[in-house]
């Protein structure tokens, strides 16, 4: 069908065709070879972390930041995803046995997670707090206000043990604060509403959302504390699809793909300049 076209024309044709080529055969290469032949990653997932994962309520399917950068990475790398839902405490389980290949769930990046996993830090947290923002919350003016009080937070998060942390450094001397663990993030505000607890802990990259959502209803108390990334977790055993992964993750912020999915879940003040790993600065 080529024989008529100008030489001209067909070296440029050719030579495009040949890139393609290669860009394909170099993604296949340097994915492990299951998923090099199945082009499926499995990916565990804790849906109930907006923005970062969640169901539309409207259509029941996975929505969020995470899925949305998780789909970009695949598109990258040639293959689909196959999301699987998963309690937070059956995350890394999953990891370990092999049952995923990779966790991407707005999972914290500390130091106790990294013994079976590396973490590709893509985007970055904190624990905050926050009260209401009637005159409920009024007698909350700074953090140290806080000391003797209930504070709630998700119990499947790192942030209970980070409140505790932080008021055995900053209530020397008074009464500590009693972290009182909550089913997830949205129990913490159903609580505070109720006055069952005074203030909430819940990340730093989330908590605009959620004072999006109900305008006029929380505001931040201090700066963030306990700041840890957010990272995709990979095994250690399998540091193909980890180098793998990163790749396609440096392409995406090189090429503005990132920053472009950030925006759209207003997460631009969470985004990352360059991809780390395990913490490193």
């Amino acid at each position: 069908m080529y024989k008529h076209l100008p030489r001209a024309f067909l070296r440029p044709l050719a030579a495009g065709l040949c890139a393609l080529l290669f860009n394909a055969v170099a993604h296949a290469q340097a994915l492990p070879e299951p998923i090099a032949k199945t082009h499926v990653i499995k990916v565990a997932v804790n849906s109930i972390y907006p923005p970062m994962e969640y169901k539309d309520p409207d259509t029941g399917e996975l929505v969020g930041f995470d899925i949305d950068l998780g789909n970009a990475i695949a598109k990258q790398l040639g293959v689909k995803l196959e999301w699987q839902e998963s309690a937070f405490e059956q995350l890394l389980p999953s990891l370990a046995t092999g049952r995923v290949d990779m966790i991407l769930s707005g999972l914290s990046d500390v130091p106790g997670r990294r013994d079976t996993a590396d973490f590709l830090d893509y985007l970055n947290s904190g624990a905050q707090f926050y009260v209401l923002s009637s005159a409920q919350g009024g007698a909350i003016h700074q953090a140290a206000d806080l000391c003797g009080k209930a504070v709630g937070t998700s119990r499947s998060t790192s942030f209970p043990a980070d409140t505790a942390a932080w008021s055995a450094q900053h209530c020397a001397g008074k009464a500590p604060v009693t972290v009182v663990g909550t089913e997830d993030t949205s129990s913490a505000r159903m609580q505070l509403k109720q006055g069952r607890i005074v203030a909430g802990v819940q990340g730093s990259e989330t908590l605009p959302y959620a004072m999006k959502l109900e305008p006029n209803t929380y505001k931040p108390i201090g700066e963030p504390f306990a700041t840890s990334p957010e990272g995709i977790a990979i095994a250690k055993s399998n540091p193909k699809l980890r180098d793998a992964v990163k790749a396609a993750l440096d392409r995406l912020i090189a090429n503005g793909t990132y920053q472009s999915i950030a925006a759209k879940w207003g997460l631009q003040s969470s985004a990352v300049q360059q991809l780390t790993m395990n913490g490193a600065k």
